[in-house]
């Protein structure tokens, strides 16, 4: 067993970054800028955004955060997002996910400017992906699926024509990343078959696969006797588990029975470690790319 350590390769990523950052500077161009907006104090949320802030400053890019209470209204919040998406100095907006109730995250997600919308979540840079167009570079991929292809990429995993199965159906990974893996690219050429809470005999459909991605959310749901012998594991599972015995009171579990599968197959992502820090990194490459596109747009005006 191989482990797909997230922390190395996603190193690897931001060394390359922070490279390109020092030559604009000494070019004397504009560092990347990404503005983040975080709503309320949910410590998962908060947490992420602070990781995705300091990664920003340890590769040389601006960043801003705009953190907002929980009361704040919808109508203050899409005022916000207007006034980033007009300013010239902000290359990437990302709204940190999810957003209170009384919020409409759709509505939300489709203001950010596509050509800013470093997440990926816009329905232009959806419908692009899907019809794999690029428009240039302006155009993103979703930071996790990307994140997870970029991991495969720098392991040298072969993806063409084997069978994956994603479980978890969400708009922000398995949807994705489903499309991803299917497209005529490299990584991707797979067989994809995307699972849910309602697929039938889905033990059987896991043994099948040469590649499997555990995106659902449930703590250990994948096991040992789930997968084929020297199966590829990519776990995007970020569960908290209560223990008192840690001095923050709880423990990050997967979605995969790690310590089981480990045994069985040929590379797995450890979490936390995995996917989590080329979530980032592929978020620093989308904003990266959305500075140099904006500015060569700047430039030909």
């Amino acid at each position: 067993m191989i482990l797909l350590d997230g922390k190395l390769a996603s190193q690897a990523i931001k060394n390359e970054l922070k490279e390109k950052v020092l030559l604009l500077k000494k070019e004397g161009k504009k560092a990347p800028h990404l503005a983040a907006i975080l709503v309320g104090n949910d410590g998962a949320s908060d947490t992420y955004v602070t990781s995705k802030v300091k990664n920003c400053e340890e590769v040389g890019f601006t960043s801003s955060l705009y953190h907002l209470p929980d009361t704040v209204s919808e109508h203050d919040l899409v005022h916000l997002i207007k006034k980033l998406n007009v300013n010239t100095d902000i290359d990437g907006i990302l709204v940190q996910l999810p957003l209170p109730p009384h919020i409409a995250e759709e509505k939300i997600t489709s203001l950010v400017d596509p050509a800013k919308d470093v997440d990926g979540f816009n329905p232009v840079n959806v419908g692009n992906m899907v019809l794999r167009k690029s428009h240039g570079s302006s155009s993103f991929i979703p930071a996790t699926p990307y994140g997870i292809l970029l991991l495969l990429q720098h392991y040298n995993i072969e993806t063409k024509g084997k069978h994956a199965v994603v479980i978890g159906r969400s708009n922000i990974v398995g949807k994705p990343l489903s499309i991803l893996l299917s497209r005529n690219d490299d990584p991707g050429n797979c067989t994809v078959t995307l699972c849910h809470s309602h697929t039938k005999n889905l033990k059987e459909i896991c043994l099948q696969a040469d590649i499997i991605v555990a995106a659902l959310g449930k703590p250990a749901f994948l096991k040992a006797d789930m997968i084929k012998q020297d199966a590829v594991i990519i776990d995007v599972g970020i569960n908290r588990i209560t223990d008192l015995s840690k001095k923050n009171g709880y423990v990050l579990k997967g979605d995969v029975d790690f310590e089981k599968v480990a045994e069985k197959c040929s590379y797995i992502t450890p979490v936390p470690g995995g996917v989590g820090p080329m979530t980032i990194a592929a978020l620093l490459m989308n904003t990266f790319k959305a500075s140099q596109a904006l500015q060569t747009a700047v430039t030909k005006k």
